[in-house]
């Protein structure tokens, strides 16, 4: 897979600034006229498998987009497109084929400069098919509903030391 990928961080990210200014970004284009949310964006198809389920997103070019809060890692893969992001951990600028894994804790601003595919794959070990049920597990209300991964307990725990 041939993978595109420009990356601009700056050298010390304030993970709570940024995720601030991504709030107050969701905040503002949630009050113009037009504006989309959720499954809205675009088209939406959903597949299962045995212990699995998986979320492909077709996205048309111009669009700005802020995502949820990811509660859980899980891999990602942009099948179509070209798109720039906006996380925590800087901006990134990707093209498909491409894939990566989404952090838990992750919410993200993207615009698309091209149609764009987007496709998740979570963990669904009940086998579940219902929708709410799934994004419950999978989606947090804010960034404090997500459980600090080892090594963010590390890194603590080292500061704590």
């Amino acid at each position: 897979m041939t993978q595109t990928l420009t990356i601009r961080k700056a050298n010390i990210i304030d993970k709570e600034k940024v995720r601030n200014g991504i709030l107050a970004m969701e905040d503002k284009i949630s009050s113009m006229p037009g504006a989309m949310f959720g499954d809205d964006v675009g088209e939406l198809k959903h597949s299962f498998g045995e212990g699995l389920y998986i979320r492909e997103l077709t996205v048309p070019k111009g669009l700005l987009i802020v995502t949820k809060i990811h509660k859980k890692i899980h891999p990602f893969f942009l099948l179509k497109g070209d798109c720039s992001i906006l996380t925590d951990e800087g901006i990134i600028r990707i093209k498909a084929p491409f894939s990566g894994i989404t952090k838990a804790g992750t919410k993200r601003v993207v615009y698309t400069h091209e149609d764009t595919v987007w496709t998740t794959c979570h963990l669904n070990i009940n086998n579940s098919r219902d929708l709410k049920e799934i994004e419950s597990r999978l989606i947090a209300k804010t960034f404090e509903d997500v459980l600090p991964t080892y090594e963010e307990i590390l890194q603590l725990t080292e500061e704590i030391l």
